[in-house]
């Protein structure tokens, strides 16, 4: 087996096994998904037998997390041939990727998992449900909300895109997420697109003549288990420091990753409410407990306690450090809804 990243022009060599692989999806989304997403996304292989048995997809986004722009990449398209399952494949993919994201100064990753349990042994866990809202009409008209006000509704529009953009940030700020996608007007374009291959519309909702919200319309939409998103911290001193504090806080304690050696380190984290975390480097006889890496992401991303994650193995923390880990604030309010 040979693992490599792919380069661009290469991408297309992957559409045999995605098509093999996700069969369930139309020839127009397989169109759309490698005439646009594959112009800047990453693709890796794992190579035998003279061809591509595996893959895994990096695709980038631009995300707000509590407040600070970072770029991150959602991984999708992880697919092994049947033939070669069970050998370890993936396994050397996620390994290569995340140490790879690491390298480029990445805090984390996410993806959507076809199963919570394939990911878990990598450090991922789950953090979000997808929000699935649908129009129920794909043309101009009235719809009813749940709360029953009445909006007017109507497909948007290629002029309706910087407006858009600009709204649905700023709804997302006001509304207090922590950790979102940031809206572009390439995001849309390409949005619109992944809709029409799918025959369906992005639709805008007024009330009062004033834009309130957009959901996509979806013909024969059929009733579904909301997605969940898990992630992976791939840099821990960097995620860390994108977290605020409630008040003085500091603490010294080790970190553990199994398989992004950089991380395993002993960190002091030091700050305010006024400051955010600072951090330095520790000295381990100075540490006042050991966290692992999947265990810090549950506490960051408000998944669990810190209660919680003491329960877990390779978890251990001192009184004190216990009371110290609880002032940090955690970034619990997500808001990743992208497909792919």
């Amino acid at each position: 087996m040979k693992v490599r990243h792919l380069e661009q022009t290469e991408h297309g060599l992957t559409r045999p096994l995605y098509e093999e692989v996700f069969s369930e999806d139309s020839k127009r989304f397989v169109d759309y998904y490698y005439t646009e997403k594959t112009k800047d996304n990453q693709i890796y292989v794992a190579e035998e037998d003279g061809g591509i048995q595996a893959m895994l997809h990096l695709n980038p986004y631009e995300l707000n997390v509590n407040g600070m722009k970072k770029k991150a990449n959602y991984i999708v398209a992880v697919a092994t041939r049947e033939s070669y399952r069970g050998r370890g494949f993936m396994k050397a993919l996620l390994e290569m990727a995340l140490k790879d994201m690491y390298r480029e100064g990445e805090s984390f990753t996410y993806l959507m998992p076809a199963a919570e349990a394939i990911y878990t042994p990598y450090g991922f866990r789950t953090v979000y449900e997808q929000q699935l809202e649908y129009c129920p009409i794909g043309e101009q008209g009235e719809v009813q909300l749940e709360n029953g006000i009445t909006c007017q509704v109507r497909p948007v529009a290629n002029q309706d895109i910087p407006m858009l953009v600009n709204a649905e940030n700023a709804a997302l700020e006001a509304e207090g997420y922590q950790v979102y996608t940031l809206k572009s007007e390439m995001y849309y374009e390409r949005l619109m697109k992944e809709y029409a291959s799918e025959g369906a519309k992005l639709m805008l909702y007024y009330l009062n003549g004033h834009l309130v919200g957009n959901c996509p319309y979806v013909p024969e939409q059929e009733e579904e288990e909301a997605p969940k998103i898990m992630i992976r911290i791939t840099d821990a001193k960097r995620m860390l420091s994108s977290v605020s504090l409630r008040e003085l806080t500091a603490v010294c304690f080790q970190i553990t990753d199994p398989i992004i050696e950089e991380n395993n380190r002993t960190v002091v984290v030091t700050g305010t409410e006024h400051s955010g975390v600072m951090l330095m480097d520790g000295k381990e006889e100075n540490s006042e407990g050991t966290v692992s890496v999947e265990a810090l992401g549950e506490l960051l991303f408000g998944v669990k306690t810190v209660k919680e994650i003491c329960l877990e193995e390779g978890v251990s923390m001192s009184d004190r450090m216990k009371e110290e880990m609880k002032k940090i604030i955690p970034l619990s309010k997500i808001r990743l809804d992208e497909e792919v």
